[in-house]
């Protein structure tokens, strides 16, 4: 971009510290706090400024826009614009349409997002929606194996060998583990059994660790460059014996990967999105799933339903309930069906 360009792009923004000038405003894209009643205070004090017509779209993460909605006179016209992190460099925006939510609000934010020149997939409203609750599995097992005591480092490196951009431990303290943890406590609620809030979490936000943005989380910084694991966050959590366990890149796979293939059999059952082929595309834009494996269903479908439910269900005896095989898994496995058809 010239300097001139530049310019021209900046003279089209201005920037307020009241709600002067909400009254012009077709879309509004809200990315307060992630707190229920901060996001609905400020969507009552939109709406009181905003056109009749325009569109309130949450920037949540996590928490249903329905919900974000009750606080609404005007609910057909909230709607949430999921963006991900990095925004520069993942294409993905999830376009949430809410109990209320107006068709033309949906298509038009999903219009939007394609103007932006990001990949939109519609997502149906549900606590996490859709890629974050799918990666919520992998990252609470990430923590629960190094609480057992295999190091961060073998775990992040043995997920970037399996094809991701950066293994769980890693994406925590990129994501920010204060986030982090507030998003597990939403999902936590809804669904106590397969995401049980780790205390973990607690303990490092407690000790000030909150990820590379405070140049603190389960590694060290200096500047932005991660140099490696800090021992001091194993104290922090109470590990007897970093580093002291193993685990092949089979168990590895099937502890973190696996558990997010449970997840998407039952966000495809539950109709959060319209297919394999969209909740592929959403893991792969969205979190940078590996795309010469084809997405996250079509990689199980390459491992076989009956293979990944079997090791479900043997790290269910294992480790708890967590693990146990969706029912759209189980009667996949026993029927010989894969997501994208017979196999």
């Amino acid at each position: 971009m010239t300097r001139t360009e530049f310019a021209a792009k900046m003279s089209l923004l201005s920037g307020s510290l009241s709600l002067d000038g909400f009254d012009g405003c077709d879309v509004t894209i809200e990315a307060v706090l992630e707190k229920l009643a901060v996001k609905q205070a400020v969507l009552k004090e939109w709406e009181a400024v905003a056109r009749p017509d325009a569109i309130f779209a949450s920037n949540t993460s996590t928490l249903p826009i329905t919900e974000i909605a009750k606080a609404a006179s005007r609910p057909e016209r909230v709607v949430g614009m999921h963006f991900f992190n990095p925004v520069h460099k993942m294409p993905l925006v999830e376009v949430i349409f809410g109990e209320k939510t107006a068709p033309e609000v949906t298509a038009t934010i999903f219009d939007l997002a394609k103007k932006m020149g990001k990949t939109p997939v519609v997502v149906k409203d549900a606590p996490g929606f859709l890629v974050n609750r799918i990666l919520a599995p992998y990252l609470g097992e990430g923590v629960r194996l190094l609480l057992e005591g295999v190091p961060m480092e073998a775990i992040d490196r043995g997920m970037r060998a399996f094809g991701m951009p950066v293994g769980p431990i890693e994406l925590l303290d990129d994501v920010g583990i204060d986030v982090a943890a507030k998003g597990a406590e939403t999902l936590s609620a809804t669904w106590p059994e397969r995401m049980p809030i780790d205390p973990a979490f607690g303990k490092l936000v407690t000790s000030g660790r909150l990820g590379r943005k405070t140049k603190k989380g389960f590694y060290r910084y200096e500047g932005d460059k991660r140099v490696g694991p800090d021992p001091q966050a194993y104290a922090d959590l109470g590990v007897a014996s970093p580093g002291s366990a193993s685990i092949s890149p089979e168990a590895l796979e099937a502890r973190l990967i696996y558990p997010m293939v449970n997840e998407a059999a039952y966000c495809l059952a539950e109709g959060i999105v319209a297919g394999p082929d969209k909740l592929d595309l959403a893991m792969i834009f969205g979190i940078g799933f590996p795309p010469f494996r084809g997405g996250l269903c079509a990689h199980a479908d390459a491992r076989g339903a009956a293979a990944v439910a079997s090791a479900l269900s043997r790290l269910a005896s294992e480790k708890g309930p967590r693990f146990n095989p969706a029912p759209l898994l189980a009667d996949m496995a026993k029927q010989g069906r894969s997501f994208f058809g017979k196999e």
